[in-house]
Formats: C-alpha cells, sequence, structure tokens
C-alpha cells in the first residue's frame, strides 16, 4: 500500500491547495496541523541544541503527529512519508534535513521516511517524484493561495458583515481544493476565480474606515506562518485596527530564480561561455517569466487587486547600497529591500520585520536596517523576535508603532480631502448611500499607501454631487 505524505510549515491555505495538487497526481497527501508551542515544546526535546525556531517548530509539529498517530495504534513508518524542502547553508536552513532524521531517530522513529525537495535545481529524492507537469500543477496551486489569502487581507477590514469573507473564501478553498485534484487547468482555474469574484460582489464593504496598512516581511517562515510561530501576527494585527499585507510564496520563488539567474551570469563572466550555462541561464529566465505570467493573470482575475510582484532588479538595486545581493541565506537582501520599497513607494504605513530568535540571516539584515533608517527617517519600522515566549512584550512594541501608523494613515486620507476639497460628510453620504461604491472591487488610485485614501481618489467625482449640496468645511 502506498505510504501517505505527510507535509508543511505554510499556511492552511496553501497547504490545502498543495494537497489537491500533489493528489492530481496519484499520491495520498495529509498536511500537518499548524505548528503550536507544544510543537516548539516537542522539537526542543528531540531536536540538537542550538537550532532556529522553525527548525523547532516544524521538526517539533511532525514528531507530535507521530506520537499522536502512534497512540491512537498506526504505525508512523509503515503508514507515512514526509516530504519537505533541502537547501544548503549558510543558515541553519541547510541542516533541516539532518534534523529531521536525527530527531526522529531520537523520538523512536528510526525507519520513517523523509523525502528531499531540492529548491536550487527543483528536483527531489526519496519515494516523491517531481516531475515538471506536477511542479507546474504545485505552482498554480500555491500561486492560487497567494492570490486569494492577499484578497482575504485586503477585503477582511472593510467588510460591514463581520465574518462574511472568510465564509466565502472557506467554500471557495475547497471547491479549488476539488478543481486542483482533478487537475484543473489555468482555464478553468480562471472560470473558478470569476464565480468565486461573483460571489464576493454580494458583500458589503466599507472604504470609508480610515486603517494604517502594515507590511510583515522578515524570515521566511516566521513571516508566513499563521500560528504561535509568530504570535498569529497577521491576524492580531488586523484585529488591532490594521489592514495587512503579507508576503506571497510567488514572491519567495521569484527571489529564488533572480539570484540563479545572477549566478550564472556572473559564471559566463568569470568562468567563460559555455553553452551549457546558456542552456541554463535561457531556462531560467524562461521559467521566471513564465511563473510571473501566470502570477499576474491570476491577479487580472480580480482586477489586479492582489499586490503586484516587484521587479527583483529593482529590489536588487534599492538594497544595494545597505545589502549585497550575492550575500545570500534566509531571505538574503530582501529584507532591506521590501523594507525601503515600501516605505519609497508608499506601499504601506508600518514595516512589521519579525524573525525567529538567533536568525542569522535577519540579525545581519537587522545591522543594516539601521542605516537605513538613518536614510529613511519617517519609515515606521519595528523588527521583532519571537521565541515561543516574549509575546505581551513583542505584541506591546508592536502596539506603539502602529499607533504612530494609525496616525500617519488619517493625516494621508486628511490630505486627500484638502486636495480634492472634499467635505467628510458628503464624502460618508456618497459611499453610504450609492451601492457600486459598497463593492469589494471599486477603483482605487492615487499615490497613496491607505485604501481609504485611494477608494477616495478613485472615486472624487462620484463625491461631487453631495459635495454641492453639503459644502462643509474639510
Amino acid at each position: 500500500m502506498a505510504k501517505t505524505i505527510l507535509f508543511g510549515g505554510l499556511t492552511p491555505l496553501h497547504e490545502l491547495f498543495l494537497k489537491g495538487a500533489v493528489e492530481a497526481f496519484g499520491y495520498k497527501a495529509k498536511f500537518l496541523p499548524t505548528p503550536d508551542n507544544r510543537s516548539l515544546a516537542v522539537g526542543r526535546e528531540f531536536c540538537n541544541r542550538g537550532m532556529c525556531n522553525p527548525t523547532y517548530y516544524t521538526v517539533g509539529n511532525l514528531i507530535k503527529f507521530l506520537l499522536e498517530e502512534k497512540e491512537r495504534g498506526v504505525n508512523p513508518e509503515d503508514e507515512y512519508l514526509f516530504v519537505t524542502v533541502g537547501a544548503c547553508g549558510p543558515c541553519r536552513f541547510g541542516m533541516y534535513e539532518t534534523e529531521y532524521r536525527h530527531a526522529l531517530k531520537e523520538a523512536g522513529f528510526p525507519n520513517f521516511k523523509v523525502a528531499i525537495l531540492n529548491q536550487s535545481d527543483l528536483s527531489s529524492e526519496g519515494e516523491f517524484e517531481l516531475t515538471p507537469k506536477l511542479i507546474w500543477h504545485m505552482v498554480k496551486a500555491v500561486w492560487a493561495a497567494d492570490i486569494i489569502r492577499d484578497l482575504g487581507y485586503q477585503l477582511r477590514p472593510y467588510e460591514t458583515a463581520k465574518g462574511s469573507v472568510d465564509s466565502e473564501i472557506d467554500s471557495f478553498s475547497w471547491e479549488l481544493y476539488e478543481a486542483l485534484k482533478r487537475r484543473a487547468g489555468v482555464k478553468e482555474m480562471l472560470r473558478l476565480f470569476k464565480g468565486f469574484r461573483s460571489r464576493l460582489e454580494r458583500l458589503e464593504f466599507d472604504y470609508t474606515r480610515v486603517k494604517p496598512v502594515v507590511s510583515v516581511i522578515g524570515e521566511f517562515w516566521a513571516h508566513t506562518t499563521e500560528g504561535d510561530g509568530n504570535y498569529r501576527l497577521h491576524r492580531w494585527l488586523e484585529e488591532e485596527g490594521a489592514e495587512v499585507r503579507p508576503e506571497p510564496i510567488a514572491g519567495w520563488i521569484d527571489y529564488q530564480l533572480f539570484i540563479e539567474e545572477e549566478k550564472l551570469k556572473r559564471d559566463l563572466k568569470v568562468k567563460g561561455f559555455s553553452v551549457e550555462r546558456v542552456k541554463k541561464l535561457l531556462a531560467v529566465r524562461a521559467m521566471a517569466k513564465t511563473f510571473r505570467g501566470l502570477y499576474n493573470l491570476f491577479r487580472s482575475a480580480f482586477d489586479n487587486r492582489p499586490k503586484e510582484l516587484p521587479s527583483q532588479r529593482e529590489l536588487a538595486e534599492l538594497a544595494k547600497p545597505y545589502f549585497d545581493y550575492f550575500v545570500v541565506g534566509g531571505e538574503g537582501h530582501l529584507e532591506v529591500a521590501k523594507h525601503i520599497y515600501n516605505v519609497k513607494k508608499r506601499k504601506t504605513h508600518m514595516v512589521v520585520s519579525v524573525k525567529p530568535f538567533g536568525c542569522m540571516p535577519s540579525t545581519q539584515s537587522d545591522g543594516a536596517q539601521a542605516k537605513v533608517l538613518s536614510d529613511l527617517p519617517d519609515s515606521i519600522f519595528i523588527s521583532v523576535e519571537t521565541s515561543g515566549d516574549g509575546e505581551v512584550n513583542v505584541k506591546s512594541r508592536i502596539q506603539m508603532k502602529l499607533f504612530e501608523a494609525k496616525r500617519a494613515a488619517e493625516r494621508e486620507y486628511e490630505e486627500a480631502l484638502r486636495k480634492l476639497s472634499l467635505p467628510l460628510g458628503a464624502v460618508h453620504r456618497t459611499f453610504s448611500e450609492n451601492p457600486e461604491l459598497r463593492k469589494p472591487f471599486i477603483r482605487l488610485k492615487g499615490n497613496y499607501a491607505g485604501t481609504a485614501a485611494r477608494a477616495l481618489y478613485g472615486n472624487a467625482k462620484l463625491v461631487l454631487p453631495y459635495a454641492a449640496v453639503e459644502p462643509e468645511a474639510v
């Protein structure tokens, strides 16, 4: 009997869609629960000392699941196979595979099988075969999860019926999972997106709510997980009155391809011309272009509302005075680049950089961020370290910065009102009485970070009739 593939470490949405993608190729698959603090404790018990939190959380999460299965009378070594991503150094990510195998042996599962996916060359080791068709299907699944997750974080803060957006996302997620399971192509996925958009159009939103936009960046796992590993940071910020901008996994893949292309270009320059190097360079470029094209196609189904993928070249140039993009490990130069990009492009009011305790690459980035902050004094930025405890202290620090971001968002909105010479009362009446302005995908325009200010600028003409009969001072 074929073993069931276990995997985890991403968001529940990504894992559900990946489950469907893998099952489409005949595998049985199961994603692990979101790692919690119990997973951290188990990881610390069985892993070597000196590991980072993502190692403890993810390894501990697997062992916790296997121990629970063993208590139910299941032999995990016969029933399951674990698939994880492998990598080289220089950070501890390069030691994940070793830690999984060591901890599994210590926990009493010496024969448990682990299959490794090599992110550098998109190949696999072990019983899980990573074919080109499977890679493409998995990419579609991950990109779809990025898009839907992004939409959720953009729409929830403005929904008039609390929980309505999550309800639609939950329902649609299972529809898309079933479609991926039957190997849905791009056309079918776009058709499903169209239906999902129609359902969202039936919901009502209030875009006069002035909320700070907060970008969450940092070490990949720490800024991606939605559990105890980062104190459930995204949803907590939302509850505190922010509109959260999570980082898409597509951006991470785009970064990996960019670095691979730059390395190949360097090799051609230093080592000389080689047909093999040129072929690989062209293949990497084609892959990057195809993947970005697919992401933009999925975005277009929702009026390009989900966040675009910034140019990796532009990010590298922004970071260049502070961080060499050939210094890899963790997110490399991206933590610095994303901070600068968000500030200079007015994409967000505040940037939170979250890293695990003892993360070497993020610590390097924090050193560079000191110089960035001196050059961008208006930036509202905070770097926080997670360790499984200290939640109250971390959230207290973030709240102080969030207060500054809220004031920045309010000032921005007031500036937009002044520039347009629109009275606030007329704006509220327009948005409350015009059904078109209570739909999710209204026109957003203007060089502002806040959704409320962009909605005002994008629909100012509709406010003018109300302003004519209600000309109070702004």
